[in-house]
């Protein structure tokens, strides 16, 4: 049975919305999302503002990351199995990668529109675009306010509640953008915003899909020193040597390791003892609940081994 999603990890004492209660919240801001959405293409459709087809386009993202970011909190919940033997945490990584690279495409799709309006100005009906972008800036808030204490302790949660940030401000420009027609007739200031919204997205995303591509890369978790939990283990009484370390999350806020301890011979009675001492500074120093130590007697041990990784010299 593996760790039953990530609310066993450390990092989750500040904030206990139970699993369903959770389902909930991103259930309702779905529903908030795709109400909107359908209120700004038309809007944008009937009014000719670019910016509010943008914005509705990201309020589309947005209720496909949540139902993206539903189905996999529903995944990750599951137990392992012999085939899953991980279990199922990571769907939220899978998903988390996915909503930023569908971000990635609809911001380039909108920064290429923005400057092709600019060349071609098209009459826009200012008073429509404040109007509904209003209203997009309410849901925007509303679905935030539903995600954001869950934002803290899931990736996919968090990719999901940066669109919403996201839109509210494309919301604020979209606002804007309308006084600007209504105010001085400047149309030129729709496509600058729609511009600028998919600016603001792709700076968003690149900030964010490290960590994700990191977890499903089996990188070393970014708050841990590879080298630093090798040497701790070596300080430990009756280890010789460790070598053929691997570190990595199993999920976000999980960390995990592998590696073959070498036993002084002396020590070699007490080997079991040694290990669980190990174990011990691993799960109170770093936090690596999941360690799996393979046990060798110094002058027995793998010749010419890698430190790190299992590559033979």
């Amino acid at each position: 049975m593996a760790h039953q999603h990530s609310h066993t990890g450390h990092g989750h004492q500040h904030n206990h919305i139970d699993p369903d209660a959770g389902d909930a919240r991103v259930a309702w801001a779905i529903a908030v999302n795709m109400f909107l959405t359908l209120a700004q293409v038309i809007g944008g459709i009937i009014s000719g503002s670019l910016a509010l087809i943008a914005d509705a386009l990201h309020n589309f993202s947005d209720a496909v990351a949540l139902i993206i970011a539903f189905f996999a909190r529903k995944i990750a919940r599951r137990p392992a199995d012999p085939r899953m033997s991980f279990g199922y945490g990571r769907a939220e990584v899978v998903a988390a990668l996915v909503n930023y690279t569908t971000l990635t495409v609809l911001s380039a799709y909108l920064f290429y529109e923005g400057v092709m309006r600019f060349f071609e100005p098209e009459p826009i009906n200012g008073w429509l675009v404040v109007w509904v972008a209003a209203l997009a800036l309410v849901v925007d808030l509303v679905t935030a306010a539903l995600t954001y204490t869950m934002a803290k302790d899931s990736m996919n949660i968090r990719a999901a509640f940066i669109h919403n940030v996201a839109d509210a401000l494309g919301s604020i420009a979209v606002i804007v953008a309308g006084t600007a027609v209504i105010l001085f007739g400047w149309t030129w200031v729709d496509p600058a915003v729609t511009i600028l919204i998919s600016v603001y997205i792709m700076w968003h995303v690149k900030e964010e899909i490290g960590e994700t591509v990191r977890v499903l890369m089996l990188g070393a978790p970014p708050d841990l020193e590879p080298e630093q939990v090798a040497a701790a283990i070596e300080e430990t009484d009756g280890v010789a040597e460790v070598h053929h370390v691997h570190l990595w999350s199993m999920q976000e806020r999980q960390p995990a390791l592998t590696a073959h301890l070498v036993i002084d011979a002396n020590a070699w009675s007490d080997a079991e003892m040694v290990r669980d001492s190990v174990r011990h500074t691993l799960q109170v120093r770093f936090g690596v609940g999941h360690a799996t130590l393979e046990l060798e007697q110094a002058g027995r041990a793998c010749v010419g081994s890698s430190r790190f990784g299992h590559q033979e010299e």
